[in-house]
């Protein structure tokens, strides 16, 4: 039942979220402001919500090292998105018209903020955290993953081929970046990074979310295995190989930390199960 309740607390606030965003849309100072007050409310409530009905320290919330760990996520993530980005742009297949609106970029940055913080508490706080208890970090990151590219499904100009993308790249990435810090600061630093450079620096889809005009008036065409098509560059050949490079670099950082968690024995749930 703590599954449930947790996410349940989760999806409520993230709802709540994006309705109080999508209220206040027209005004991008008061979207970034909204954005960042849902996303402070979100981590608070999965704070209260895991500590409740896991009767622990949440310490893959804790305060101190946040804003370094977050710091370095939206590095890690506005890097991956610029390579992919110059790569199809070398192409022929990305152009800057010239400048678009900085208010546009400031409106994305809360609404990208919001949907990063309860994405990330809902994915790696709470399914591949749960799933790898049981069954290890191998066997929590395919399932996790399949569900996140799924969730994308739901979106506009969402295709089977951009969601696909989504679970053999993101999911594995951002799944591995929790691993590797033990914190979700690292994900959501590295998922908001991406997505705000994706909208509001590089003004392309993101998901298929045809977003608002961000710094750049710039737009891609081609082949969707280069630009993405209409879901943007998440359903590019370059982000599939990159999100993979970065699985990969996650994956051998959380094994010299000693942070993969082996599959459970029957003993061990045996054990569970007579408490």
């Amino acid at each position: 039942m703590r599954v449930v309740w947790q996410l349940l607390a989760v999806v409520v606030v993230s709802m709540v979220a994006g309705q109080s965003v999508a209220a206040v849309q027209d005004n991008p100072w008061a979207t970034l402001g909204v954005g960042l007050v849902a996303s402070v409310l979100a981590v608070y409530v999965y704070a209260w919500v895991v500590g409740r009905t896991e009767r622990r320290a949440v310490t893959e919330v804790a305060r101190k090292g946040a804003a370094g760990a977050v710091g370095r996520g939206v590095l890690i993530g506005t890097l991956m998105f610029v390579s992919v980005v110059a790569n199809i742009a070398f192409l022929g297949h990305y152009e800057v018209e010239g400048w678009g609106s900085y208010t546009g970029a400031v409106g994305l940055a809360g609404f990208m903020a919001g949907a990063s913080v309860t994405e990330e508490l809902l994915f790696r706080g709470v399914l591949f955290r749960t799933v790898e208890e049981r069954f290890g970090t191998w066997g929590a990151l395919v399932p996790t993953s399949v569900l996140f590219g799924a969730w994308h499904l739901a979106n506009p100009d969402a295709s089977l081929w951009g969601a696909a993308v989504i679970a053999l790249s993101a999911g594995p990435m951002l799944g591995a970046a929790y691993v590797a810090s033990r914190n979700l600061w690292m994900p959501i630093g590295v998922h908001f990074g991406w997505n705000f450079a994706a909208s509001g620096l590089f003004s392309t889809e993101v998901s298929g979310n045809d977003t608002q005009q961000g710094l750049l008036d710039a737009s891609t065409s081609g082949p969707t295995l280069i630009s993405g098509g209409e879901f943007g560059p998440e359903a590019s050949l370059y982000t599939l190989a990159a999100g993979l490079l970065l699985t990969a670099g996650f994956l051998l950082l959380a094994r010299r930390r000693g942070h993969l968690t082996p599959r459970r024995s029957k003993r061990a749930d045996a054990a569970v199960l007579s408490r």
